[in-house]
């Protein structure tokens, strides 16, 4: 169930020009409004509605999949590929080189993703770009930290030792023997991840400083309907329902690889 959700909006996605029924930006103010196509006052022509500006908001939603969907695979993508070299170094190497990249990574997770992108938006102002490097720029540590501790167990096995012995150097003990072992870890996290960036960019949207208008984008698009919400509900709902549908999948995704990919817990 997961993946088939996961495939739809993936799909809508990638062939969003081809499935959108009308151009998302696209404004006919005689049509503002338009409620669902199963309203007395629905239209075929408007399946799910019209918002403020008489814009499709199928269309809106199919190509703000594309822009959740991305921004989502290129964040953690972006702070998976840090994250993770942060914690292979600092787990093999140890010492002041862990202690240092530790506290680095410990002060970057206690600083607010929502306020860095605000600061973001308000000195190079709100864009997609911006938007990835603010969540990456905080996302990494909590990849560091947990790769980290899964190097140190594996430090400890035999098979490092005897890489060490046999003269193995440290890039090839850490890109041979450590990395291929703390896959599974990466891959599960990254998946579960990319729900969590996908709110945080359409809060970024709902606030203002995430993707720029007209782009369409959920955050923007419920941000959008909030003052309708009595007389045209359908014009936050939707996005909302987008957002809720991609990150349950997401999740539940996530678990699922984490119970498949883990051996302790395949015994159970």
């Amino acid at each position: 169930m997961p993946l088939a959700i996961i495939g739809v909006f993936v799909f809508a996605a990638l062939f969003a020009n081809f499935l959108s029924p009308a151009d998302p930006e696209e404004q006919t103010l005689r049509q503002r409004f338009t409620p669902p196509v199963w309203d007395e006052r629905g239209s075929w022509k408007h399946v799910l509605g019209t918002d403020r500006l008489g814009r499709d908001l199928l269309s809106r939603i199919i190509w703000g999949s594309r822009v959740s969907l991305t921004a989502g695979v290129l964040t953690v993508l972006l702070a998976s590929a840090v994250g993770a070299g942060v914690g292979l170094v600092a787990g093999y190497y140890g010492g002041r080189v862990d202690t240092v990249l530790m506290r680095v990574t410990d002060a970057t997770m206690s600083f607010p993703v929502i306020l860095l992108a605000l600061i973001l938006a308000v000195t190079v102002g709100p864009s997609f770009v911006n938007v990835v490097i603010a969540i990456a720029v905080i996302l990494w540590a909590r990849y560091a930290r947990v790769i980290r501790g899964q190097v140190l167990t594996l430090m400890g096995l035999d098979f490092i030792t005897q890489a060490r012995i046999a003269g193995a150097s440290a890039a090839r003990i850490i890109l041979r023997h450590l990395l291929p072992n703390t896959l599974n870890t990466l891959v599960v996290l990254t998946t579960l991840q990319v729900g969590y960036v996908i709110i945080v960019e359409a809060s970024l949207s709902f606030l203002g400083a995430g993707i720029p208008p007209p782009t369409p984008a959920w955050g923007s698009m419920i941000s959008e309907g909030r003052d309708f919400v009595t007389s045209a509900w359908w014009v936050s709902f939707f996005p909302g329902l987008a957002i809720l549908l991609v990150v349950l999948a997401f999740n539940l995704l996530g678990d699922w690889l984490r119970d498949t990919l883990d051996p302790k817990l395949r015994q159970l």
